[in-house]
């Protein structure tokens, strides 16, 4: 028999949940599946799930595939109709042993099993100690959003928002420290949602501080995509006083333009933008930030366009995610005016290029500089602020490295 091979796509929550699926399975002794784990946050992403389906069934055509992940819970008809699929289960199915044991033992019974995601109150981020390379791990601390942003499908594929409490994070984080972890990455769905559903409310700030309290042998700590409106001043305390805390944050901002914002349903505006980021590289000089950017949401003019590549150098956003619009059926923005989608591809092309900009002016100015960098491999590894480094020489995997930066390409730093 042979064990089952496990597709993932989206989000690094994605890619944390199929380790915990892989152990899942394994545990309930499944054998000759296939498992792909989807991803709903746009069409194309959809697309790419059933087209990875087709491939799959083609190369293993005697397994059984299994479809779950976010669009498998929004749209699960969509796959149960494929000729190719056997079953199809939910995001919250998918974390417990009870539905590995069902697909291992008696596949023929239930096909779909995709219940409502919305009656679940706590997320399994229990499951694993953590995934990730020899350099880094990440740990899933939070899921699902209570925010209903006009363009987002997400919440109806993963729930409401719920927490994994401090202990339990803290002892994940000891045990991957003391299995050689150099670096861990929080992370979540909505992550400055962290702790509102947990007795006393704490909040991400919070979650930090414990942490770098507690698991003082944790050389560095990386928070992943968070909500600049929602920041707290915890957050703000340990950016201003934890080295070890990296300075590098990635801002869900969405858009540059007021009634944009407004439209998409966000809780701030490009001022409160551009003030945050203001305040966070006078408490850490060194910060740098990402950014995931929407071109050609429903309404937008030439002018509401200029304000999203404005905000590229008002923000000094260094990494940015761009994302051309694209429907999503269910959404309140579906409903409103399309942009062309000729006009939406070149003004993602320009916010890149902009984003491109924004980097070679970051990795010049880190020329004859000293970083410390975390090894990915032999050959690569990552400053601080995630830039990638290259050495000439050999070094240790999962290491970090001190090096002083000797040049640059148009992607990279050379040590």
């Amino acid at each position: 028999m042979k064990p089952p091979v496990f597709s993932n796509h989206g989000c690094r929550l994605n890619a944390y949940e199929t380790k915990a699926m892989e152990e899942l399975a394994a545990g309930a002794g499944l054998q000759n599946a296939v498992v792909v784990n989807t991803c709903a946050v746009t069409a194309e992403a959809v697309r790419k799930a059933r087209q990875d389906i087709r491939k799959l069934r083609r190369t293993h055509p005697d397994a059984k595939l299994i479809v779950t992940g976010c669009a498998a819970q929004t749209e699960p008809d969509t796959f149960a109709n494929m000729d190719e699929v056997d079953a199809v289960i939910g995001n919250t199915e998918k974390m417990q042993s009870d539905t590995w044991a069902g697909l291992a033992g008696n596949f023929g019974t239930e096909p779909v099993q995709v219940n409502d995601i919305m009656s679940v109150t706590e997320t399994a981020g229990h499951l694993i100690d953590g995934f990730g390379t020899r350099s880094r791990a990440y740990v899933q601390v939070q899921n699902g959003c209570d925010h209903r942003c006009t363009f987002c499908i997400i919440p109806y594929g993963r729930g409401n928002s719920r927490s994994v409490p401090a202990g339990v994070v803290v002892e994940q984080i000891k045990r991957l420290v003391d299995r050689g972890f150099n670096e861990v990455v929080l992370t979540g769905v909505d992550m400055t949602s962290w702790g509102a559903d947990l007795p006393a409310t704490p909040q991400l700030g919070d979650l930090v501080l414990r942490i770098l309290k507690l698991v003082p042998d944790l050389p560095r700590l990386r928070i992943s995509s968070i909500d600049s409106i929602e920041v707290d001043a915890a957050l703000m305390q340990a950016i201003a006083t934890e080295p070890r805390l990296m300075p590098h944050l990635h801002l869900s901002l969405q858009h540059g333009d007021d009634l944009i914002l407004k439209r998409m349903k966000r809780r701030h505006l490009r001022d409160d933008a551009i003030r945050f980021t203001e305040e966070a590289r006078k408490l850490r000089p060194d910060m740098t930030f990402g950014a995931d950017i929407i071109a050609g949401f429903p309404t937008e003019t030439d002018a509401h366009f200029d304000n999203s590549l404005k905000l590229v150098t008002e923000c000094h956003l260094t990494w940015l995610h761009v994302f051309p619009y694209s429907i999503r059926t269910g959404t309140p923005a579906a409903k409103m005016p399309q942009v062309n989608g000729t006009a939406i591809k070149e003004r993602a092309a320009r916010l890149r290029a902009a984003g491109d900009a924004q980097v070679a002016t970051h990795l010049a100015a880190q020329v004859g500089r000293m970083h410390h960098v975390l090894m990915e491999n032999a050959h690569m590894g990552r400053t601080e602020q995630f830039s990638e480094v290259t050495f000439g020489t050999a070094q240790s995997e999962g290491q970090i490295v001190t090096t002083t930066i000797k040049g640059r390409s148009d992607s990279q730093l050379q040590a």
